[in-house]
């Protein structure tokens, strides 16, 4: 057994690595690609330890051509092995890699233009058949025209070649926040980051080389697909297998097929990407899979719903599927990726609390009924520290309270890329203390994180309740979102996973609206749209005590999410008040 290269160093970095397991593990399969775009059956792309490990030289070698260390080299390309090259050759340069995707992504142009006006990269990396797309694309932008450099036609590296050497607190890359309740913001992670947190991911799972293999659909650009499908592979050795995610998508049975085929395969997704496939995938297709062999597959999701867990254990139980093998992360973007997970082979704990008494920030269990909500554990600190202090006084609370989730590790970006202010307040921070009493500065001093997210800890463990900004506070009450949206989206005209509950500043205080899409199976008129809309109403007043000031029924495919797939309130809340919504208000 190879093992798994000890603490980061001067000189260190995900290219090291993959250079590292090209020598112990040459001729083994690193990476494959499985390419749906031309076939309903993958033309699958291998690349060895070996073969990668020289493309990436390749692609590092034309870039310094082009660029000087710590320059910025964002990846516009579609998901695929040469986007995995791309980044990894960034790495190898001695550049920063800003990971993003294709101008041709539907629905993601104007994000694009934002994010590359704000790294302000000065190269550009796609693949010879993007080249003019991208092109064009920079062209119709008010931005500096980068270098655009096709990685797939770089020329191979002759004889040795001498590569930057990285210091331990040089930046990596930049990875972009997904914008769910904000525009994105670059989280600046240095090699010391992003190599932590790829080992506590490969400690949490229990990856090893020759034993293990991550399997994703998850975009690359964003930041649980580049950890789960490029960071952990290289620091641990384990293979990895990808796909696009249109193709999970356009059938969610290829994920289960490539689980099937792939040793100990470790995956994630987002909680929606669960209820797809257990509803998407039917019973003929079943008998092509054996799940047996599956390790772990990681819901990454806020929220993440109890009732989902067990649709699909049920869904593929008979297919092998080890009842112990779904786990479930807490983490985020400004601490690389993961902050918690919970225990392997042990059941997933969930631990039902008062509703009204979990919103006015204490958890206290009960047996259940109407008026109780069920969370998932988001399980213990993945060699992290984690405090949980009230977001105005930023005290520390006692287990059981609600309040915001501070992080501390050596896995902590450094800041926001351009951003100071937000920074200062975000990054680095000391808990306030009663009079006598030491600060604490968090893991070895580095100071914590404050995420944004509010939750508690119950007996040991980490459970999420929501995010601060996405809170409705209603006549001095507050609403977590995804209650109110699970409510929602109990209705039958309305589409699953698709509701996005915010608030709104009204002339008396913040009022409750709700943006849903139209259930693709309901073919009602306007005055069922009108009935449907009563009875959200009252199941809404019923079980919350919330009315609600708007609903907004939307064409299928027109509430927007993040680049991980969920409800993105934020931008439910923009396009409410800018009036873009193409639907029907029922105010």
């Amino acid at each position: 057994m190879n093992a798994i290269p000890g603490p980061d160093s001067a000189g260190e970095s995900f290219a090291t690595l993959l250079h590292h397991w090209a020598r112990q593990l040459a001729d083994e399969t690193a990476l494959t690609f499985l390419d749906y775009s031309e076939s309903v059956d993958a033309k699958a792309v291998y690349l060895t330890w070996s073969e990668l490990d020289e493309r990436v030289s390749a692609v590092a070698a034309r870039l310094l051509e082009s660029a000087a260390p710590g320059e910025r080299a964002a990846i516009v390309a579609d998901q695929s092995a040469d986007y995995v090259v791309a980044f990894l050759g960034a790495i190898r340069a001695g550049m920063i890699a800003v990971p993003l995707f294709s101008p041709g992504l539907p629905g993601h142009a104007e994000r694009l233009a934002t994010v590359l006006a704000d790294a302000e990269p000065s190269l550009l990396l796609t693949t010879a058949g993007k080249v003019g797309e991208v092109t064009a694309f920079v062209a119709s932008q008010a931005m500096r025209a980068p270098d655009v450099i096709a990685v797939d036609t770089a020329e191979p590296v002759r004889g040795e070649h001498e590569w930057p050497v990285p210091a331990p607190d040089d930046l990596a890359y930049l990875q972009y926040t997904s914008g769910s309740t904000r525009t994105p913001a670059g989280v600046m992670l240095a090699h010391r980051n992003v190599l932590a947190n790829a080992r506590q991911a490969c400690r949490a799972y229990g990856a090893e080389p020759g034993l293990n293999t991550t399997v994703s659909w998850l975009p690359l650009y964003h930041d649980l697909g580049l950890m789960l499908g490029i960071g952990a592979p290289m620091a641990g050795g384990i293979g990895s297998v990808l796909m696009d995610p249109l193709a999970f998508l356009g059938r969610p049975g290829r994920w289960l097929r490539a689980l099937s085929l792939s040793p100990g395969a470790i995956s994630a997704g987002p909680n929606f990407a669960f209820a797809y496939t257990a509803s998407r995938v039917p019973e003929a297709e079943k008998v092509y899979l054996e799940l047996g062999g599956v390790s772990a597959l990681t819901n990454g999701s806020e929220p993440v719903l109890p009732a989902t867990i067990a649709r699909f254990q049920d869904a593929f139980a008979e297919c092998g599927l080890p009842p112990n093998v779904q786990r479930v992360c807490y983490g985020l973007a400004e601490a690389t990726l993961v902050v918690s997970v919970t225990d392997a082979d042990k059941p997933l704990r969930q631990v039902t609390f008062d509703r009204d008494r979990l919103a006015a920030g204490t958890a206290v269990p009960v047996v259940g009924g109407e008026g109780a909500t069920t969370l998932v554990s988001c399980g213990r600190p993945a060699g992290q520290e984690l405090l949980i202090v009230d977001p105005a006084t930023r005290r520390p609370l006692p287990a059981g309270e609600v309040g915001e989730i501070w992080v501390s590790g050596p896995n902590i970006g450094a800041g926001y890329w351009k951003k100071p202010d937000d920074s200062v307040a975000t990054f680095g921070l000391s808990p306030a203390v009663a009079a006598g009493e030491e600060p604490g500065r968090g893991m070895d001093g580095r100071g914590w994180l404050a995420t944004g997210d509010l939750g508690l800890l119950f007996e040991g463990e980490l459970y999420m309740t929501g995010r601060s900004k996405d809170l409705i506070i209603v006549d001095g009450r507050n609403h977590y979102p995804q209650d109110i949206e699970q409510t929602v989206e109990g209705n039958p005209a309305v589409r699953p996973h698709s509701a996005g509950a915010f608030a709104v500043a009204g002339e008396e205080g913040e009022k409750a609206v709700v943006v849903l899409e139209r259930s693709k199976r309901d073919d009602a008129s306007e005055l069922d749209l009108g009935e449907a809309g009563a009875a959200i109403r009252a199941e809404v007043s019923r079980l919350h005590g919330l009315g609600l000031h708007d609903i907004v029924f939307v064409p299928p495919g027109e509430v927007p999410r993040t680049s991980s797939g969920k409800i993105s309130r934020a931008l439910c809340r923009s396009r409410y008040l800018d009036g873009t919504f193409t639907g029907r208000r029922l105010s």
